[in-house]
């Protein structure tokens, strides 16, 4: 069965409330147009985490459900938005944590069913792909999209609104889980990348020669052993200046990330480099993008540090569009943690 097709459909290009709970971060957010941003609210969990060195399944989903109504009762307010103003209801259904993702898309569903509008399931690869127009509308097509996360880190060919092809993904660890058990190691605490971000201001980042896996080797990445290395480092030189260790790890990641994304810039005639995703935050990876588009002529797109870290306002965008191509989701759909990115 679908939801709210007929009724629904006259709303279309109105605002749509996104709902956000993948992981660690419950979010809720309006958006008109699917470009509009009339609020967007984001409650971290980061402190509840911190103390594990790491997210909790259990504890991030019983979190989503303590905060869940109050930060969407926020949004719409802060929206200035009526329930009867609200087109449709759209949720983060996958790639997450399971027991996480249901906790929004059972209320996206809920919602959806009380106020007779439509409900999508958005897949949160694709709204991180989204998130960049919402700070640069006017953003030119194809892209070359560099998505690093926590638990993901993807090389994509954006060549329209919802047409993509994944160029390259990594082997083992993702970028920022890589940062984040650097960190760990180093005793930084959790999460691991703003602190490293931070020290490696302080530091010489070619102090320590770490090495680059797979730099011209195809698009895939490979971050393991640059983790490994670091460890090894610290273990045969415990007394390392800290700053400079940070550094030359985030060079090494910035490098390897940069490189690609250039060379695969030139093959497929794009137009522009963009960051997604948690690691787009990275002042180091954000400098050395705007270096590389300035070299080789293309546009660079950073979306604000807002809109790099988990948000509702990127899945409203893409359900947005979602709901323009394909129409409401079934209420049989539910949460898929392995979801991958759909591509023409």
């Amino acid at each position: 069965m679908q939801n709210g097709a007929g009724n629904g459909a006259r709303h279309l290009g109105d605002a749509i409330l996104g709902i956000e709970t993948s992981c660690d971060e419950t979010a809720a957010a309006v958006v008109a147009g699917g470009q509009q941003v009339l609020s967007s609210v984001v409650s971290s969990q980061v402190d509840l985490h911190a103390r594990y060195g790491g997210v909790v399944p259990e504890v991030a989903g019983r979190a989503h459900v303590e905060r869940l109504v109050p930060v969407m009762s926020q949004a719409l307010v802060e929206s200035a938005l009526e329930d009867s103003d609200i087109a449709a209801v759209a949720a983060t259904a996958g790639p997450g944590l399971v027991g996480a993702l249901l906790v929004g898309v059972s209320a996206a569903k809920a919602l959806a069913l009380a106020w007779d509008v439509p409900f999508v399931a958005v897949n949160h690869l694709e709204a991180h792909l989204h998130a960049a127009f919402l700070d640069e509308p006017s953003l030119e097509l194809p892209v070359v999209v560099i998505l690093v996360s926590g638990g993901h880190t993807m090389l994509v060919m954006m060549e329209d609104r919802l047409r993509y092809r994944v160029l390259g993904a990594t082997l083992d660890d993702a970028a920022g889980e890589a940062f984040d058990k650097v960190a760990r190691y180093m005793g930084l605490g959790y999460p691991g990348g703003p602190v490293i971000d931070r020290l490696s201001g302080q530091g010489d980042r070619d102090a320590i020669a770490f090495p680059r896996a797979m730099l011209h080797d195809g698009w895939n990445f490979s971050f393991s052993g640059l983790k490994t290395s670091v460890i090894n480092h610290l273990r045969r030189h415990p007394d390392a200046p800290i700053e400079d260790v940070a550094a030359s790890f985030q060079e090494a990641v910035a490098d390897v990330l940069l490189a690609k994304a250039r060379r695969a810039a030139a093959a497929h005639n794009a137009r522009g480099l963009c960051l997604a995703g948690g690691v787009a935050a990275n002042s180091r990876l954000r400098e050395m993008t705007l270096d590389a588009c300035t070299a080789d002529g293309l546009a660079a797109y950073l979306p604000s540090r807002a809109m790099c870290t988990d948000n509702a306002a990127m899945v409203a965008a893409a359900g947005w569009w979602r709901l323009q191509a394909d129409g409401p989701s079934p209420l049989t759909v539910g949460a898929d943690p392995s979801l991958g990115l759909p591509e023409d």
